[in-house]
Formats: structure tokens, C-alpha cells, sequence
């Protein structure tokens, strides 16, 4: 009973605070306002509160641009921890458009909608992430191209790491930066999570939507580890599959350190 009256209130505030901040942000992605990109990182930190959810980051976010961050992704809570900390936008496969709810939070954050199957469009929807990137957002790949159990990273697909090299002659300095990050769930009620335990806050792609949420809102109270790891300057000359590795092989080691409870980083 007392986590059902939990999650009504948190959906109370959640409902307030959207009610506030929506018609805010549907006029700033109308008008190309400035504020369409920090506006997100406000709701969801709100977000983040409200559902228990903290967040510990460790390192720091490269401040050089152009940036696209790599994380490994086990939940669409990464979305909320990776926003309430910086002002970024996604690159989302072209289906989460049509999502109930998240769908919406998706559009609103103006998200990069890509159709992997759709060769002929590639080019297109590189050529919009590196022109977002170039304008000084950061972007975020989850170069899994789906989510995990949380417990490890799967195979990286190096394909779209090809908007980095699409956004290198706009820069400044002939290169692109790509950051890896490692998202990992690691407590639930302040008691260490286990990997057995760790799919109450992960959602892998089989798991269906609604049953997962509601056992996460009654759930609730969850430590988030965020590491940022050494990145790749991407150039002209850069080989993507081998940045591909290595942002891989870096964020591997930052998961796997942060699951076993260490704070050493790759």
C-alpha cells in the first residue's frame, strides 16, 4: 500500500512538472529556441528524483567539441540518468517514434530517429547527426543497437560511429570527439544489486513494456554509477571499426569494474 501511495505522488509531481515544462518545449523545438536543449535535462532530473532514481557520476564529460557519447544500454532509464545529467539528444532506432510515452519524451527531446534496414536513407540520417553535432549538441549512441540484462556489454555495431567521421570537416580542429560511457545499476534501497537482481532495473528486449514498469515504479530506489572513460579524437584518417574497439573494450572495463563495486577505470 505505502509503494502504491509512493508512486501516485511521484506521478502527481511528474504530471505537474510536464503540465509546466511542455508547452515550454514544444515552442522551443517550434522556434529552434536555444532552451529545446536544456529544458529535457530539467524534467529529468525531476524525473530522477521523484522515482528514487540516483545518480553517482564519476570522471567528467569531455568539455571539447564536436562529442558523441557511446554507452552500453539496458534500459530505457538510461535515457533519464544519461539526460538529468547533460543537455544531449539520442540517436533512436525508428520504431521508438511510435511508443506509447516514450515515444513522445523521444520527439520532445528531438531525438535522431534512424531506419538501420533502410540502406538508401543512411546517408541521410548521418548527415543529421553530424550537422547536430557540429552545432555544438551532444549526442548519444548506444552502439549495442538494443538493450541488455545490465550485467555486460553486447556486441558493438560500428556502423552509425560513421556520423563521427561526417561531422569531422565542420569542426573547428579536424576532429571529433567520442567519449565512452558506462551506465551501470548497482544498488536498489541502498543495498548493493547483484547480477541476479539487476534485471528489476534492466529491460532486454524480450521483457514486455508495462509489466516491467510497474514492477520498477513499486520497486524504486535505485543507485546509477555513470563513468566516463578516456575518449578518441576521430580525424580524417580515423579507422572506424578500430574506434569502434576501443570505445567498446573501454566500456566494457568501466561496467565491469563498476558492477564488481571498484572505482578503477579504463
Amino acid at each position: 500500500m505505502i509503494a502504491w501511495l509512493r508512486v501516485a505522488l511521484a506521478g502527481i509531481v511528474i504530471l505537474i512538472a510536464s503540465i509546466l515544462l511542455m508547452p515550454w518545449q514544444l515552442l522551443a523545438l517550434r522556434y529552434d529556441w536555444k532552451m529545446r536543449r536544456w529544458l529535457p535535462r530539467v524534467w529529468h532530473r525531476i524525473i530522477c528524483f521523484c522515482l528514487g532514481i540516483r545518480v553517482r557520476v564519476h570522471g567528467q564529460m569531455e568539455t571539447h567539441r564536436p562529442l558523441m557519447l557511446c554507452a552500453n544500454h539496458s534500459s530505457w532509464m538510461d535515457i533519464m540518468v544519461l539526460s538529468s545529467i547533460a543537455d544531449v539528444a539520442f540517436i533512436a532506432k525508428n520504431e521508438v517514434r511510435d511508443w506509447p510515452i516514450f515515444g513522445t519524451l523521444a520527439k520532445l527531446q528531438k531525438s535522431v530517429f534512424v531506419v538501420r534496414e533502410e540502406k538508401r536513407n543512411t546517408g541521410n540520417q548521418v548527415s543529421e547527426i553530424a550537422a547536430r553535432m557540429a552545432d555544438g549538441e551532444i549526442v548519444v549512441l548506444f552502439p549495442e543497437g538494443t538493450t541488455s540484462d545490465g550485467n555486460r556489454l553486447l556486441e558493438v555495431k560500428s556502423s552509425l560511429f560513421g556520423a563521427a567521421a561526417m561531422a569531422v570537416p565542420a569542426s573547428p580542429t579536424g576532429t571529433v570527439i567520442v567519449q565512452p560511457v558506462a551506465v551501470a545499476y548497482t544498488g536498489v534501497h541502498g543495498l548493493p544489486m547483484g547480477r541476479y537482481h539487476r534485471p528489476l532495473a534492466s529491460w532486454p528486449g524480450d521483457v514486455e513494456m508495462l509489466p516491467h514498469l510497474k514492477d520498477m515504479l513499486r520497486c524504486g530506489a535505485f543507485d546509477v554509477d555513470v563513468h566516463f572513460g578516456e575518449a578518441v579524437s576521430y580525424s580524417a584518417e580515423t579507422n572506424r571499426k578500430q574506434v569502434s574497439a576501443t570505445i567498446a573494450s573501454r566500456i566494457r572495463a568501466m561496467l565491469g569494474s563498476a558492477l564488481r563495486g571498484r572505482d578503477d577505470q579504463a
